[in-house]
């Protein structure tokens, strides 16, 4: 007898938009979100710190940090995946990038929202030295 999971075949999985409207319809515009969240401007007129001030406000950081980690799983489905090894890699960072995120969100504290920023930007440029290299296509799939 076959177990449960083995006899429920997996649900059709049709993507909505392809790798490259992902990451610019989804993905960059909530790293935008979270990485424009907090920050530092220093000028002739002194030195600004912005962070958001309301429960509306890191409730958007928290949620645009859900949105880059769910992301990287989205990244990990066919058709969108590209090989089963450095892709999956790359991609499994950006869902735990988009976690440390999402914790520092929740957490509320300037500094820990700035430095997982960091975190997702470096799985953001990890995977684009690799598979976006200037305005090439993605690698053909193996």
């Amino acid at each position: 007898m076959l177990a449960a999971c083995e006899q429920t075949p997996a649900p059709p999985f049709k993507p909505a938009v392809t790798t490259r409207q992902l990451m610019a319809e989804v993905i960059e515009p909530a790293a935008d979100v979270y990485w424009g969240a907090v920050g530092t401007v220093t000028d002739k007129n002194g030195t600004v710190e912005t962070a958001p001030t309301t429960d509306d406000g890191w409730n958007a950081v928290r949620n645009a940090a859900a949105t880059v980690a769910e992301s990287g799983n989205l990244l990990m489905i066919a058709p969108r995946a590209r090989n089963r090894d450095e892709w999956m890699t790359l991609a499994r960072g950006l869902v735990e990038a988009g976690e440390r995120a999402r914790a520092a969100a929740e957490s509320r504290k300037a500094k820990a929202v700035f430095d997982a920023g960091a975190d997702v930007y470096q799985a953001c440029v990890n995977c684009h030295a690799i598979y976006l290299v200037g305005d090439k296509a993605l690698p053909p799939r193996p």
